[in-house]
């Protein structure tokens, strides 16, 4: 299908990106295009004005912060996956990049992007979720950090306003005796995931303590799995907190697969998610 007629603007910084923003109330932001321009074509998206921010190679970043690692919103995936700061300190951040798309896709896809769409299939913005990361916005009033918990605010919604941009992503680095894992289910290869989990756990004198646990495709948003977060806090087994796993979770039905077996899907991912972090730890 062809796209409904837009206007087109390139940005010449963040700044100039913000005020073209404020000028439209049907503007978007254009970056990879990935997840917009496939909108665009079923026209499930029609923006009147796309604003190109794709040349600001100021937001392309893999930077050491103070205890945290920030990532630049315009950095590609492919260098998301292949940067040595994060394969050192947030190993999950950089495997699960590696794990979005195909090639082709990782080599014009952001990160930013990715997380601004809101998509609840996603990959990255469930890691970012599990990892209590957090988002810089930035707007004509300045700039806000807001917590990963309350970013994600419906499907294909997040905390970013209509003359507001997602500059930078801060997630933390991992300490010793921290594991993780990305478990993810799909139809196909490089697919969308029809289910995914991620989970980060830490362990005290020998045994798991705590464990941060995430869900893809289970709910409007990215999900935190908090029944079996509880049930690792309180000493539980894998085993037992994986079952409760889906708990609190409003997964749909569509052609990948029915609610019950996304339910299915995620207690069965969670424990191989907890028990691949276990390893790690």
């Amino acid at each position: 299908m062809i796209p409904a007629a837009f206007d087109y603007e390139v940005a010449e910084s963040v700044d100039h990106a913000i005020a073209l923003l404020a000028e439209r109330e049907d503007a978007k932001l254009l970056a990879g295009g990935h997840s917009l321009l496939p909108a665009m074509k079923l026209r499930v998206a029609r923006p009147a004005l796309l604003v190109d921010v794709g040349r600001l190679a100021d937001l392309s970043y893999v930077r050491d912060g103070d205890g945290h690692i920030a990532i630049g919103a315009l950095t590609r995936h492919k260098d998301v996956a292949a940067a040595a700061l994060l394969r050192e300190h947030c190993p999950i951040v950089s495997h699960t990049a590696g794990q979005v798309g195909d090639p082709q896709v990782r080599h014009r896809g952001t990160i930013g992007g990715s997380l601004a769409h809101g998509d609840p299939a996603s990959d990255l913005p469930t890691v970012i979720l599990a990892l209590a990361g957090e988002l810089v916005i930035r707007g004509s009033t300045g700039e806000r950090t807001v917590p990963a918990s309350t970013f994600f605010t419906g499907v294909f919604q997040t905390a970013v306003g209509p003359d507001e941009m997602l500059v930078e992503i801060r997630v933390p680095k991992l300490g010793p005796g921290t594991g993780w894992s990305y478990a993810k289910m799909s139809r196909r290869a490089q697919d969308w995931a029809t289910v995914a989990v991620a989970a980060v756990v830490e362990r005290s004198n020998g045994s798991i303590g705590k464990a941060s646990i995430a869900l893809t495709n289970m709910g409007a948003t990215p999900l935190r799995a908090k029944a079996a977060e509880d049930a690792i806090a309180a000493g539980g087994l894998i085993d037992d907190a994986s079952t409760l796993a889906s708990d609190g979770t409003e997964p749909s039905s569509d052609h990948a697969a029915s609610a019950d077996f996304r339910r299915h899907l995620a207690r069965v991912l969670a424990r191989r998610a907890l028990e691949e972090a276990a390893a790690r730890s």
